[in-house]
């Protein structure tokens, strides 16, 4: 069992971080935007319009990398990958933006995105029971304040079933994304670019399939050229920044710094669509504010082993990558081929 320094840890932690934000910052600028593509899509069409944006996108961006000289290829995901991918797309593709949408209708875009809170929440929340991620008391009390802000955004003074129906929608959303996160984190050794693609391709078709067949209605226009873009960015590319995020982070710590996606969203809504501050809303965003700040601020270490694995992916020879290679293996770094990690001990 080897034991290893920090250094290489600390360099991809940073990268992390910096994707994990430029996700959240992308995501987040998608709700306040659908909250006005809404008015020309039914909420179900809009969702399969969004995805399709992203997985069309994405074909297009992995068909120039593939053909580029000199281009560093990823892992393909393997067939064992294909079914936890799958779970995803289904929880996270066809599920959750077509409750996000409905919600919305009925739902301020600022508040919502305020809302969006609880996926960091979830995310974490999952990891640490079901995939038995550490956690410490930072990371908890970020996570307890952020739920206190989404109780006081969600409950309006009075219980009244009709007020709640929107951020309910929005809140189980949320969930629908937490378990995508943790499903994608399974496959998050693969190309992002394929997960993402194929997310929004599969996710997007579905969508706009039964949006059309429930009544929506589907012409050229400039917001469909918008929402296509909306799609590619906050969709597409977020996912991507995201799922590279989970490499280095974890799926807690990545869903954590994700957190910064609904202060995007409520500061767009407020600035560029006019709505309202609130003292709820107020309240609310100090809360969670507070939360994002215990998570930003969050710094540990602790020693902890990895099992001895056998994968594929895109590599350096890093801490975490020491290994001979074998007559065929592709020359150079970063590179993709089959390798076995020893187990290890580091902080």
């Amino acid at each position: 069992m080897r034991k290893l320094g920090g250094s290489t840890d600390k360099r991809a932690a940073w990268n992390g971080i910096a994707r994990a934000l430029a996700a959240a910052a992308l995501f987040g600028a998608t709700t306040p935007i659908s909250k006005r593509l809404l008015a020309a899509l039914a909420p179900q069409v809009l969702a399969g319009v969004l995805y399709l944006g992203s997985g069309t996108g994405l074909l297009v961006y992995w068909l120039i990398r593939r053909h580029s000289a000199g281009g560093h290829r990823e892992a393909a995901p393997s067939r064992k990958d294909l079914g936890w991918l799958a779970l995803a797309i289904g929880a996270g593709g066809l599920i959750a933006p077509v409750l996000l949408m409905v919600g919305l209708t009925r739902t301020p875009a600022s508040t919502a995105s305020l809302l969006l809170n609880f996926e960091g929440v979830f995310t974490a929340l999952i990891a640490w029971i079901v995939l038995r991620e550490h956690v410490d008391r930072r990371i908890a009390l970020g996570m307890l304040a952020i739920v206190a802000g989404g109780v006081v955004l969600s409950w309006g003074g009075h219980v009244a079933v009709a007020g709640l129906t929107g951020p309910l929608l929005v809140i189980g959303a949320c969930l629908a994304w937490a378990i995508d996160n943790n499903l994608t984190q399974k496959v998050s050794a693969t190309d992002p670019v394929v997960i993402a693609g194929l997310k929004g391709l599969i996710a997007g078709s579905i969508n706009l399939g039964l949006g059309l067949s429930l009544g929506g209605a589907l012409a050229f226009s400039g917001r469909l050229v918008g929402a296509v873009m909306v799609g590619f960015l906050g969709y597409g590319v977020s996912l991507v920044l995201y799922v590279r995020a989970m490499r280095d982070l974890g799926t807690a710590r990545t869903g954590a710094y994700f957190s910064l996606a609904p202060f995007v969203g409520a500061a767009i809504g407020l600035l560029f669509l006019g709505e309202p501050v609130s003292a709820s809303l107020l309240v609310a965003a100090t809360l969670m504010a507070f939360g994002l700040w215990f998570h930003l601020t969050e710094r540990h270490a602790h020693q902890h082993g990895h099992d001895p694995l056998e994968h594929t992916h895109l590599h350096e020879h890093d801490a975490h990558h020491q290994h001979a290679h074998e007559a065929g293996h592709p020359p150079g770094e970063p590179h993709t081929h089959p390798h076995r990690h020893a187990s290890i001990v580091h902080t």
